[in-house]
């Protein structure tokens, strides 16, 4: 039994994952963007049957997990959330002893009409929680070499807005050693025009970006002031001394591709990783725009409204 269980954890660890995953989402993007609105609304059709390489990749990341000594695999409630769309949750706990610690939740979409779509967000999935796995892998046997230390890892999903027409995933992963460092990903899904949504595709042109920066240098400047300055972030302007910080380090605007995401009130949500704009310890920054300081700039009301 230990054999085959350690064959398995070989094929998990040698599993090629495609190379073409970021082309094949934008492609899928650009083929939703040439599509035409559709305004009448199809019959939800319950899908059950699975991708077969997306389950083979699944049974075979958890398996290989649970090959590691104290390490409990179980999968998780199967969340319904929507008419048609599921997340299938697998979790996997790892602690050798106090000082290191793994809980790696990997997120499994089903349901949606675009199959390669699906598919491939599903391996992007899986293989963001197998890098992951290895990492925290490798990190506690150099620490080991060293004399020990602590290195915990914790990465899972929320489930940010489901209606019929858009599904909104947000991935969190926090690592934490000497200190913790805490990275975000946001999904938003057009279940309707089956397209994953990038920032740039909801604007007219580039003029979003010094109006969304422009509103969340105020609104920082604002929260330092009323909360007399216990809150920080690395703007000027707010009488918080920033001498120390580079010109890079000092907040000015958003990319182009900032991490995004729209809320249950269909509001545009900027999101910005622990350390990105703000110190440690205001951790996962993130800022709701109203509507009426983008409004002009929107292609369409058909997503922020």
């Amino acid at each position: 039994m230990d054999k085959k269980l350690n064959e398995l954890k070989k094929q998990y660890q040698n599993a090629r994952i495609p190379d073409e995953l970021d082309d094949i989402v934008e492609a899928a993007i650009m083929k939703g963007k040439k599509e035409k609105m559709k305004n009448h609304k199809k019959m939800p059709t319950v899908v059950t049957k699975w991708v077969g390489s997306v389950a083979a990749a699944a049974a075979i990341f958890t398996v290989g997990l649970n090959t590691s000594p104290a390490l409990a695999q179980t999968v998780n409630d199967i969340p319904v959330i929507g008419k048609v769309t599921q997340v299938l949750t697998f979790r996997e706990y790892k602690e050798n002893d106090k000082n290191y610690g793994a809980d790696i939740k990997v997120a499994n979409v089903k349901g949606l009409d675009n199959k390669k779509l699906e598919q491939t967000l599903n391996e992007r999935y899986i293989a963001d929680g197998q890098k992951l796995y290895s990492h925290y892998e490798k990190t506690v046997k150099d620490l080991e070499k060293k004399g020990g230390g602590h290195y915990s890892v914790d990465s899972g999903y929320k489930v940010l807005l489901n209606d019929q027409q858009l599904l909104t995933i947000e991935r969190y992963e926090e690592q934490t050693a000497a200190s913790s460092s805490t990275t975000m990903k946001y999904d938003t899904i057009d279940k309707e025009n089956k397209i994953v949504l990038s920032l740039p595709m909801l604007f007219k042109d580039k003029a979003y970006v010094d109006h969304i920066s422009s509103y969340i240098k105020d609104e920082m400047i604002k929260e330092i002031k009323e909360s007399n300055q216990e809150k920080v972030y690395w703007v000027r302007g707010a009488g918080v001394p920033v001498d120390d910080l580079t010109e890079d380090e000092l907040f000015e605007s958003i990319k182009t591709n900032q991490n995004f995401y729209i809320n249950k009130k269909h509001q545009l949500v900027i999101a910005f990783d622990e350390y990105e704009v703000a110190p440690g310890y205001m951790g996962v920054v993130k800022f709701t725009i109203p509507t009426h300081v983008i409004e002009k700039d929107l292609v369409s009301n058909k997503y922020i409204k």
